[in-house]
C-alpha cells in the first residue's frame, strides 16, 4: 500500500485485508490517521531509526498503534540504534499500556480484540463507481456554453474530494452530473 494508489483500489486492498484475502499488507511511507483494522495484530516498522517526518514521535506512536485494537497485537520496530524518537514513542507506549492494565484490573475487565463489520463502506466501495444515483436535473437548466466548463471543473475538483473522503454515492452523483453537462456542452456547440 503506498501514496500513490487510488482511493477506491486502496478501499478494495483494506477490504480484502479485513476479509482474510491474504495475511500481510506493506505499507511504503503512509501515515494515515483513518485506518482502523482491528485484524492487524503485528506491525513491523523498517528502519525505524531513520529520523525523519514517518519516524517522529508521534508518527511511530501512531504507526504502533495499528495493532492495539487487536488483543494479541504488537509492534517490532527494526533499527541500528534507538533514536531519541524511538525511546520517547517506546515509553509513551509503555506509559498507555500500563495505564489501560491498571483500569482493566480495577474494572475486571479482560481485554478483547475489537469486532468491527466490514464497513458497508468498504464492501460497496469498489462498486460505487458503477452506482446510478438519480439526478436532478433542473439543477442544471441555466447553464450556457460560457460557464459550462468552469462549473465542469468545480463539480469534478467536488467529486475527487468526495471520493477521497469515503462519499462514494456523492461522488457518483457528481460524476453523474459531470458527464450530463458534457452532453449538454455537446449540444450547445
Amino acid at each position: 500500500l503506498h501514496s500513490d494508489i487510488e482511493t477506491l483500489e486502496r478501499i478494495k486492498i483494506l477490504r480484502d485485508l479485513r476479509r482474510g484475502e491474504f495475511d500481510v499488507l506493506v505499507g511504503i511511507n503512509l501515515l494515515r490517521e483513518g485506518l482502523d483494522l482491528p485484524e492487524v495484530s503485528l506491525v513491523a516498522i523498517l528502519d525505524a531509526d531513520k529520523e525523519g517526518f514517518l519516524r517522529s514521535e508521534q508518527s511511530l506512536i501512531q504507526t504502533i498503534g495499528r495493532a492495539a485494537r487487536n488483543a494479541r497485537g504488537k509492534a517490532i520496530l527494526y533499527a541500528d540504534k534507538i533514536t531519541d524518537s524511538m525511546r520517547r514513542a517506546i515509553d509513551e507506549t509503555n506509559r498507555r499500556r500500563s495505564l489501560q492494565e491498571a483500569y482493566n484490573k480495577e474494572h475486571n475487565i479482560t481485554p478483547q480484540t475489537i469486532v468491527k463489520s466490514i464497513d458497508a463502506t468498504l464492501v460497496t466501495a469498489y462498486e460505487a463507481d458503477y452506482f446510478k444515483v438519480p439526478l436532478n436535473l433542473e439543477a442544471f437548466e441555466e447553464y450556457t456554453s460560457e460557464n459550462i466548463e468552469a462549473t465542469i471543473a468545480k463539480l469534478e475538483g467536488q467529486m475527487r474530494h468526495a471520493a477521497k473522503n469515503l462519499e462514494f454515492e456523492r461522488a457518483a452523483e457528481l460524476r453523474d452530473r459531470v458527464k450530463y453537462l458534457r452532453e449538454r456542452e455537446l449540444q450547445m456547440t
